[in-house]
This record gives C-alpha cells, structure tokens and sequence, in this order.
C-alpha cells in the first residue's frame, strides 16, 4: 500500500523513479558482460633461465634455441613463445586444454634435464613452473623468527617449505627472495700453487668435480 498511496499522492516523484529504473537498466543491460566460451585458464608452462653477464643474442643462440629445440615434439604443444633478453631465457610453452597440465610440465622438465649437459656451465639450470613466467606474485609470507637470522631462515624455507608449498592445489611456483644464499670464497696462494704446478683451472675443476 505503500507504494501505491506515493505513486497517488505523489505523481512526480513516483514518475522520476520510474524513469531512473529504467535508465539504469538499460545502462546494466548495454554493459552486460557476454562471452561466447567459457573463460578458461589454458595449460601453461614455462621455462625460465639466468645467464647473467650475457647479451641477448648470445642468451638466444646458446639457451633460447637449445631448449625450443629440445622440447619440439612434445604430446599436445599448441603454441611455444620466447623471450632472450640480457642475461635471461623465458619460454612460455602453452598446451591444448584437454592437455593435463601437471603432466605437461613433467614432459617438459624430463626434456630440460637432458638439454642441461648442452647449456653453458655459466648459466643457471632451467626453472620449470606450471604458469605464466609473466604473472605477478599473488601471495607474500614473511618469516620471523627469535633464534635464526636471515641466512638461517632463507635456508629453512628453501629446504623446507618450498617443497611442501609447492604440492598444494593451485599452487604454481614458491620462490624464496630478501634473504641471502650460503656461499663459500676461496683465497688462493699464489706461492703454493706454483710449487705444486697448479693453475686456478685446475683449482675450479677439483671443486666443481668434488661438488655435491
């Protein structure tokens, strides 16, 4: 009754109400989303790669074009997109979508693993992940702690927690940054090396054949 008693009484302001109604369902109905297909997240997977200190052209002849070629053949590829920048390899690898993605990613990683031995030794070993190498960070957690330092934590969380996180559904890729990574320098004598006719060579060859 309400609503009627005010459209009597009050003609006008029933009518510009009306009018209002009307005007922003036509605006509603003018910018109503429609989409043909279903929005569907397509099977992506992408193989990144640092080569720090190497020009672009470098990074696509000796990384860039390795690795396309290594992985051409795989079951279900629609499309393969890359990009070589100074010091860095980005391969965005996308599948078609009856294509699991989990399974796509294992082909892939099973492809880099045997190209690896091909790369420079100065590169970084390929990073496989189940996204976009494009897309932005979505979660960030912080780690505190009373009895580790910095260096402690970005070590636990390394070898702890990214393996953990990394098997959740939905989960894409973990990665560990603002803290530092143990590293370990060699001083070399001079002096000893020559009585032992020993090179710095010879030097980096033992620790990278001793390396485990």
């Amino acid at each position: 009754m309400l609503l009627s008693d005010t459209a009597v009484k009050r003609p006008v302001f029933a009518t510009v109400i009306s009018l209002l109604l009307v005007a922003f369902g036509l605006l509603s109905f003018e910018r109503l989303p429609l989409r043909e297909y279903p929005d569907v997240d397509p099977p992506i997977v992408s193989i990144s790669t640092n080569y720090t200190g190497a020009s672009a052209e470098v990074v696509e002849s000796k990384i860039t074009q390795v690795i396309e070629e290594r992985i051409a053949g795989i079951e279900g590829i629609k499309t393969v997109s890359s990009i070589s920048q100074d010091g860095f390899s980005s391969i965005n690898i996308e599948f078609d979508l009856n294509r699991d993605v989990d399974s796509a990613a294992n082909d892939v990683r099973d492809r880099v693993a045997g190209v690896r031995n091909n790369l420079p030794e100065e590169a970084d070993a390929p990073e496989v992940q189940k996204t976009d190498s494009d897309q932005q960070v979505i979660m960030w957690l912080n780690l505190t702690s009373t009895r580790m330092n910095t260096l402690e934590l970005a070590d636990y969380a390394q070898r702890y927690l990214v393996d953990r996180l990394s098997v959740i559904s939905g989960v894409a890729r973990i990665r560990v940054s603002g803290g530092p990574e143990y590293a370990m320098r060699i001083w070399l004598d001079h002096e000893a090396l020559a009585a032992r006719n020993l090179t710095v060579g010879d030097i980096e060859d033992a620790l990278r054949r001793e390396n485990v």
